[in-house]
């Protein structure tokens, strides 16, 4: 991915980023059709994953994809990222988490996970996460937004990490090692509730265009 931030400077040194882009799901709850297709502004949302990343500066990205692979994967191709195809999708998330750390290739300080189906997310977010990231205590491995006491996304840990888990458990994701090492996880305390908007039914669908005023659509070759 082309990077902006590499230039020196600054209270912290420049952090070498990679990231997993989770796309393999079925969309079951939201009619069987893939959620990162959906558009906001004519833009489908796995696209402006992307553009938020590369905005952000992240030094590499890996799209991972299962179920729908055939009609996402041409929307990604013009990005510098590298795909890859998770044969067993059903199996879930952590499984399509693990195949992603171990496609990433670069030699890493921090590895973001994010989700593909987040509308509102921008590089100002994410460069947010990645500042809190460079700043988080002694001891922390792991960084995840919490907004008003709740979880968000994405999550960005050490690259330490990534080793652990691809050495562990086949069942074992980043959840799980959060779980297991909760006093290494730190949380970037904010009000930046885009954090917290995810599409996974219909009714998100509905309260996402009621709370914004822009409708998400789906492009013509997957509502028909």
């Amino acid at each position: 991915m082309g990077c902006i931030l590499k230039g020196g400077g600054g209270l912290y040194s420049r952090l070498v980023v990679g990231a997993v882009l989770l796309a393999a799901g079925a969309g079951s709850r939201i009619g069987n059709k893939p959620k990162c297709l959906l558009e906001l502004g004519g833009v489908p949302l796995i696209r402006r994953q992307l553009i938020a990343l590369s905005g952000a500066g992240v030094d590499e990205v890996v799209v991972v994809l299962g179920h729908h692979a055939e009609i996402i994967e041409p929307l990604v191709q013009a990005f510098p990222v590298t795909v890859v195809r998770n044969l067993r999708p059903e199996d879930g998330q952590v499984s399509s988490q693990r195949i992603g750390l171990a496609a990433l290739t670069g030699k890493l300080d921090a590895v973001i996970v994010a989700l593909a189906d987040q509308p509102l997310l921008n590089a100002q977010d994410i460069g947010a996460l990645i500042g809190a990231f460079k700043k988080r205590p002694d001891g922390k491995q792991v960084v995840y937004p919490q907004i008003a006491g709740q979880r968000g996304n994405p999550v960005i840990f050490t690259a330490e990490v990534r080793e652990q888990l691809l050495a562990d458990a086949a069942d074992v994701g980043c959840r799980q090692w959060q779980a297991a090492h909760a006093a290494e996880v730190f949380p970037f305390i904010t009000d930046n509730r885009r954090y917290k908007v995810d599409i996974d039914t219909r009714q998100d669908m509905a309260r996402f265009e009621s709370e914004t005023g822009h409708a998400l659509r789906w492009p013509a070759d997957v509502a028909a």
